[in-house]
């Protein structure tokens, strides 16, 4: 039995709704009792016995290539009346999806065989095609409900699902490639009474609460399952193609033996049939995605990462605890000390008491700090955000693009906050506001500008490949309009409000002369760039679940998980950044603000570094350089937002502890 909660969370799966609608909603919520909460990403529909059930067919997709290609790019049958694209979100398009309906239609609870078409005589194209597409590994990913057909194989004597299914295959030791023309679909069912439960469901037109009197037309049956059993079947053309769309036909049963196998070759004419069985499953809608979402390793995957989470609370609770007591004990011994005595120590004693006068000294390309930082800002809370709601439930893998155009939106939203940090910093370090519009320029142009040019890129590649993956021009204006204007008055507001705020103030003053830093043996940089190693621990386990879910098609919903990896991740970002930073000054060395900056940021080499190791060793079957230039491509942005996002919390937290530090000591 479905709670209220349940049905609420279908109201709140990003259908249109009216302020009206949902004040009654709200009204209705809290007036009853709920006994449950789930977040499935779409609203239940139930059939009637007969009820016709259209499929939708989406992009192919291969992990070999990473090109997706629309499903009609090969000689399929098409739809009677005509290809229709669904409507898709902003995530949908940039991911390359491009869902259309499709000849697939079923009845409910209707078990049958059905023919659909017979091709005109394959030309050389079709034949180039359909063997290329079938040594790339290209699988066919059909949708029914909003489920994708889920597809069984055994692989060393292991079952392994897989969604999608092939477009052909080759057998060992041949060279003849063979088309999948006949699909027996099983889908399971669960039947809904509709009894003894009120449901809120959102549609077109808005939210339709269903009383007593509807509970009859809410009743019938949920589908909660979509299995493809795939083969290649040689029928015979002239008997078939005697066949109109939708005629039954007797059984079909998938051949054994090679010969009886549809092959790929030219003038032949492949004829294309399904059949269709309904099963009863004891699955209730709500757990239908668990299916999907059941994980590869799963103990291996929370061993790992309790594990990894042990060893680094216990590194940095190590290192913070052995830092307070060192900095407690200096600023302690240095102010038990008077005036004359401290003057003879400083003369004495070296360390970070000597750089009192130059700690806060103007750093080298400060604007450009300043506009990293602001990119920092918003690129961190754009993650913390989005995962949050991922991880609360709000972004289904039901609701597909939606954690791509939810990241997007808060992204562009927090451009204020990224104006305001940017600028106030540059306003603490120049003392003025002059210059204040260049900086939130700056800000708002710097990540998604390079962002910009490297999809651009990339674009152009996937342009030339035809592929659905490839960015249409309509998409490019509507990204740049999102992006000039919202992103950009939004972040020259938050600049505008970074020069009405107060500057930080430094507890000491600048010396004129900069003091000379003493000559080290080795380079400071070499023991920045492995401060990232600390950071990279926390976080190259979920790396590779992540990168698998990207890249072998798998679906990543441990969000959980992220979170506290996340939230770990900031953690040892600002005390690594910390220490580094305070391990400097006690060498005298007064240049702080980029190694604060890279002590923590320089953790997106790391992960770079690993994304090649992935791609070396994990994405063995990805084949060409267009692939691996995607692949790395893509890569190269994910890199330079982990640098800006992590180099940021390191920075800010590294400048507020300098600032503590020397506001606590006594200045004549």
């Amino acid at each position: 039995m479905y709670t209220l909660c349940e049905m609420a969370s279908w109201a709140i799966s990003g259908r249109k709704t009216s302020s009206v609608h949902w004040v009654l909603f709200l009204v209705f919520l809290f007036a009853h009792e709920g006994r449950g909460f789930y977040l499935p990403g779409s609203y239940m529909h139930t059939y009637s016995t007969g009820e016709p059930i259209l499929a939708k067919v989406n992009s192919l997709t291969s992990i070999e290539t990473e090109l997706p290609f629309s499903y009609y790019s090969l000689p399929y049958c098409k739809p009677a009346e005509g290809i229709k694209k669904s409507a898709e979100n902003l995530g949908e398009l940039l991911m390359g999806d491009q869902i259309d309906n499709s000849p697939y239609r079923f009845r409910m609870n209707v078990n049958e065989t059905i023919y659909l078409c017979t091709t005109s005589p394959l030309n050389e194209h079709d034949v180039k095609l359909l063997k290329q597409r079938t040594r790339d590994l290209y699988q066919v990913n059909m949708i029914l409900d909003n489920l994708p057909a889920m597809r069984f194989a055994k692989q060393n004597g292991v079952n392994i699902q897989w969604t999608g299914f092939p477009v052909g295959y080759t057998p060992p030791q041949s060279n003849d490639d063979y088309i999948i023309n006949h699909l027996k679909f099983r889908v399971l069912v669960h039947e809904y009474e509709g009894s003894g439960v009120e449901i809120i469901g959102t549609g077109e037109e808005g939210m339709n609460v269903i009383s007593d009197s509807d509970k009859k037309k809410a009743s019938g049956f949920e589908i909660v399952g979509f299995e493809v059993y795939p083969c290649s079947v040689k029928f015979n053309p002239e008997v078939m193609s005697k066949h109109n769309m939708y005629d039954n036909l007797t059984s079909v049963s998938c051949p054994t033996e090679i010969e009886k196998s549809q092959i790929i070759r030219e003038l032949e004419r492949v004829s294309f049939t399904y059949e269709v069985e309904f099963v009863k499953s004891n699955i209730k809608w709500p757990s239908r995605w668990d299916a999907y979402l059941k994980m590869e390793g799963a103990r291996v995957h929370w061993f790992s990462i309790l594990n990894s989470l042990m060893v680094i609370f216990f590194l940095a609770g190590i290192v913070f605890v052995i830092f307070l007591r060192t900095v407690r004990r200096d600023l302690t011994r240095y102010e038990e000390l008077d005036k004359e005595a401290q003057a003879q120590m400083n003369e004495e004693l070296s360390g970070w008491k000597l750089v009192v006068g130059d700690v806060f000294r103007e750093p080298d390309c400060s604007k450009l700090l300043c506009v990293m930082i602001g990119d920092g800002v918003q690129i961190t809370g754009m993650a913390v955000v989005t995962i949050v709601f991922a991880a609360l439930g709000f972004m289904s893998p039901a609701s597909r693009g939606m954690l791509l155009t939810g990241m997007i939106i808060l992204y562009l939203f927090l451009g204020i906050f990224a104006g305001y940090v940017g600028v106030r910093l540059w306003r603490t370090i120049k003392g003025t506001s002059e210059g204040w519009r260049s900086v939130s320029w700056s800000v708002a142009c710097f990540f998604p500008g390079t962002v910009f040019v490297i999809l651009t890129a990339l674009n152009f590649i996937l342009w030339g490949s035809k592929s659905t993956g490839a960015i249409p021009i309509s998409l490019y204006f509507i990204l740049l309009s999102l992006w000039f204007c919202i992103s950009v008055p939004l972040t020259l507001l938050g600049g505008f409000l970074g020069t009405q705020s107060e500057p930080i103030q430094y507890p000491v003053r600048t010396n004129q002369i900069p003091r000379e830093i003493p000559a080290r043996k080795y380079p400071s940089w070499l023991l920045v760039l492995g401060a990232g190693t600390l950071p990279f621990g926390t976080l190259f386990i979920e790396l590779f679940f992540i990168l698998s879910s990207i890249w072998l098609g798998r679906f990543y919903y441990v969000f959980g998980f992220l979170l506290v990896v996340l939230l770990l991740l900031v953690v040892v970002c600002a005390e690594v950044s910390v220490v580094l930073t305070y391990m400097h000054l006690c060498v005298e060395d007064w240049r702080w603000w980029w190694k604060a900056f890279f002590a923590s940021g320089s953790v997106a080499l790391y992960v770079f570094l690993y994304s090649i190791n992935y791609l070396v060793f994990d994405l063995q079957s990805l084949s060409g350089p267009v692939s691996a230039i995607l692949y790395l491509g893509y890569s190269l942005i994910m890199a330079i937002a982990i640098m800006l996002s992590t180099g940021t919390i390191g920075f800010l937290i590294s400048f507020y502890f300098v600032h503590y530090l020397f506001s606590s000591v006594k200045i004549d």
